[in-house]
């Protein structure tokens, strides 16, 4: 399998629409007197419960083992900089367990975990709100089914998310006045078992850091892919769509083609839809990295892992108080990174998410 693979496209010009339920009668119902259960049916619907709580917890104890002994443990951490803007307009979403947040999944999915980084522009809103609601439309969504039929229907279920927060934003965006000119980057990067879904919106990136044994050494393997407006693909969508691309930015004032938000582009091409790639963890991987583009503005991918390296490899970090080795050094690795993207004078916001993977075995 290859290290990542691109999703089928998306028509850009399909949209999600809500339908009304409608009420099947307007009789009025029909009531009946509920009997009185007898002493024998309590105790047996007692004990049909406490046998239903008891599969769960066997069921949740063995979705705990196969993960411990078959996956990979993940692990978030984050350090964020106002930097030299007036106010913070990145969010981001750091969630170890989101399989506690989803009732009713097949146990044969063991791990589900979301990482998310949204870079604002125009204000703080939009990023805000994509990341108080992307991942709870997210959840509203989810898969029923195995893990095989959750793998054939998470990229429509990622875009569906997308599109229902942008949908909901801008309704929201509409009702102010002057109505909210707010937008935002987004990359997601969901875990399932042991495959990565990243879905992601502009220039932020999420980038995996991978020993290579033919090197001997740990190189980035970039998992998004930036939406300049300047690229021809996204250029030929705003042009198909009335729009225009000036000194590479739509309508010579929008820097990215693809966000959440920015409602006055939604109808000069500026799409919601994600783009989405798919990544299998290996034992060879040993952090994933998210990050705005204030990072990416004052390094490259080589440097930032080169940096993060560093850190990770200074036996002079010990762990303190209740953190442990590995929580104090990607602490100091979060920190440190954001400290220095805004000392090389990025001038943004600098939002940096570090994953910790592990082989349990």
């Amino acid at each position: 399998m290859d290290l990542f693979s691109d999703l089928p496209e998306p028509d850009h010009n399909d949209h999600i629409k809500g339908h009304a339920a409608s009420l099947s009668s307007t009789k009025e119902p029909c009531l009946t007197p509920v009997p009185l259960k007898t002493n024998a049916e309590t105790v047996g619907d007692k004990r049909k419960c406490k046998n239903a709580i008891e599969n769960t917890e066997i069921e949740e104890k063995q979705r705990k083992k196969d993960s411990e002994e078959f996956g990979f443990s993940l692990k978030g951490y984050v350090a964020d900089r106002q930097g030299e803007r007036e106010d913070m307009q990145d969010a981001h979403v750091i969630i170890n367990d989101f399989l506690q947040e989803i009732p009713g999944v097949h146990k044969s999915i063991h791990r589900l975990a979301l990482y998310a980084v949204f870079d604002g522009h125009g204000g703080v809103r939009a990023s805000r709100f994509a990341s108080q609601h992307l991942h709870n439309n997210l959840r509203d969504k989810f898969p029923k089914g195995d893990v095989t039929q959750v793998e054939k229907e998470i990229r429509k279920i990622l875009i569906e998310a997308f599109k229902k927060t942008d949908e909901d934003f801008l309704k929201e965006a509409t009702k102010n006045k002057p109505s909210w000119k707010d937008g935002t980057t987004a990359v997601v990067v969901l875990a399932i078992n042991d495959t990565l879904y990243i879905a992601n919106l502009g220039d932020s990136k999420a980038v995996l850091c991978r020993y290579k044994e033919d090197l001997k050494k740990c190189v980035g393997i970039p998992l998004t892919t930036d939406h300049s407006p300047s690229l021809y693909e996204e250029r030929m969508r705003i042009q198909k769509a009335g729009g225009s691309v000036r000194d590479g930015r739509v309508l010579g004032v929008l820097e990215v083609a693809r966000s959440i938000g920015d409602g006055p582009y939604k109808n000069h091409g500026v799409t919601c839809v994600p783009d989405v790639k798919r990544c299998q963890l290996t034992e060879n991987d040993r952090y994933l990295m998210i990050a705005c583009d204030g990072l990416w503005k004052s390094y490259s991918i080589d440097e930032s892992i080169q940096y993060v390296n560093k850190i990770l490899e200074d036996k002079s970090i010990q762990a303190s108080g209740k953190k442990s080795e590995e929580d104090v050094k990607f602490d100091t690795v979060c920190n440190k990174l954001a400290n220095a993207a805004v000392l090389r004078l990025s001038g943004d916001n600098v939002t940096v998410v570090v994953v910790a993977i592990h082989p349990n075995k």
